[in-house]
């Protein structure tokens, strides 16, 4: 299963379901850096430097880190979805699709109604 880094804006309770699916899952909040205003590229480098693919619903600050070809271990740039389980699921597809993340932005979308 996939090493994730969730941070600050991410949802706990998809982080959950991630982990029940077995992803192995790190939180900003878990690693002490929350509520410290830490920069975007901090995140995504911390991430890199953990081998972690990012889990964020900041796309389009994330969008434009990987376009300035930061180094990263991946990005799953999200859209918000209240139905956390439905979302967890579609990132598990998403993770279940690929082998290989590094240095590429994975989007995943809120179904349209």
């Amino acid at each position: 299963m996939a090493r994730l880094y969730s941070n600050e804006n991410f949802p706990l309770p998809v982080v959950d379901e991630l982990r029940k699916l077995g992803h192995d899952v790190l939180t900003i909040q878990e690693t002490g850096k929350s509520n410290q205003a830490v920069s975007d590229e901090e995140v995504l480098e911390f991430s890199n430097e953990q081998q972690r693919i990012l889990l964020t619903l900041n796309r389009r600050h994330f969008i434009k880190l990987h376009n300035k070809r930061q180094s990263h271990a991946g990005i799953l740039a999200c859209t918000f979805d209240p139905d956390f389980s439905a979302f967890a699921k579609r990132i598990d597809s998403a993770l279940n699709d690929k082998n290989d993340f590094s240095q590429k932005v994975i989007r995943i979308n809120r179904p349209q109604e």
